[in-house]
């Protein structure tokens, strides 16, 4: 005889009968089952004859010793056992979350920052929850804040854009970064007796793409001393694509302070950027709270940007 068609997800089966199930069988007893969950026998009784009514099948042979479960019981009661387990993985794994002992934490990042502060924040970060997974990608500001409202990534960190239009977005300010005018080491340019900007137009240039602040505020430099931006040039973002160009040719990048001091292989040319300083920082959506793993990450950048703004002002 064919089994009639049973709906599951009608609202009738509830969690409960699941949970007196399973503790009916590992008990071996409806009374020893009713006893382990502190309910009265007939709750219990009246709860296994509602699920056998919904499923249309006897779930428990009765005996003098307590029960056993039937074919139907048996293969009922694996499947809820497999409920209740996936259930309590879920309510570890949500408490992992909501304490950051796991997670994910997406950060966009820019030149600024990317070099030194963003790889000292992640190791002190995995040190303390080595179950957070972090996603670094790189892009331009522009490109970063699509995503960023709409919640692919986290936060963005680098240099700080003017967000005076754009009353979704907040900013965190961590340093201040002055930026230095790099070479490779042994570079002609560093023969040039006392250079100005001007000199070093007879070198190839890298570069940042046009949509960056950087590239604006380079722009108005050599205006202010009536120069053009150097015909010879390359545009990129990429901080192994610019590393590789600089040390292997002679061209000259624009690179903020911490990036080009980090590299045994570039040195900063004597002509200064006074004008080309601009603070590091996040920027954040105004109108969605951070995750835990993401407040974890800005709150270790906070601390290595701490200890960054110490070794800049120590070296002025």
């Amino acid at each position: 005889m064919a089994m009639r068609a049973v709906d599951l997800l009608n609202g009738r089966l509830k969690l409960r009968h699941l949970v007196l199930l399973v503790a009916i069988s590992e008990q071996g007893s409806v009374l020893h089952a009713a006893d382990r969950l502190r309910l009265a026998q007939p709750a219990v009784t009246r709860a296994l004859r509602e699920v056998e009514d919904l499923l249309g099948v006897q779930l428990f042979v009765r005996h003098p010793r307590g029960v056993t479960p039937t074919l139907f019981g048996h293969t009922f009661i694996e499947h809820a056992r497999t409920v209740l387990a996936e259930l309590r993985r879920a309510e570890e794994r949500i408490g992992e979350l909501a304490d950051g002992t796991a997670g994910t934490v997406t950060v966009g990042t820019l030149l600024a920052g990317s070099n030194v502060l963003l790889p000292r924040a992640i190791a002190a970060l995995k040190s303390e929850r080595p179950g957070i997974t972090v996603i670094v990608q790189e892009a331009t500001f522009d490109a970063q804040v699509p995503r960023l409202l709409d919640g692919e990534i986290d936060l963005i960190l680098g240099r700080l854009n003017p967000i005076e239009d754009a009353p979704a977005l907040r900013q965190v300010r961590l340093y201040s970064e002055p930026v230095r005018l790099v070479t490779r080491t042994g570079h002609p340019a560093h023969d040039l007796a006392d250079p100005v900007l001007a000199d070093l137009l007879a070198f190839p240039w890298v570069l940042p793409l046009e949509q960056t602040a950087l590239r604006t505020e380079l722009d108005q430099v050599f205006r202010s001393q009536g120069l053009t931006l150097p015909a010879d040039r390359v545009e990129c973002t990429s901080m192994l694509t610019i590393r590789a160009l600089l040390r292997d040719t002679d061209m000259i990048a624009a690179l903020p302070d911490l990036v080009a001091r980090a590299d045994p292989e570039l040195a900063p040319l004597p002509v200064p950027l006074p004008s080309v300083r601009r603070p590091v920082g996040v920027t954040l959506p105004a109108g969605r709270p951070l995750t835990p793993s993401a407040h974890l990450m800005l709150k270790w950048l906070h601390r290595q940007a701490a200890e960054l703004l110490t070794a800049l002002d120590a070296t002025g």
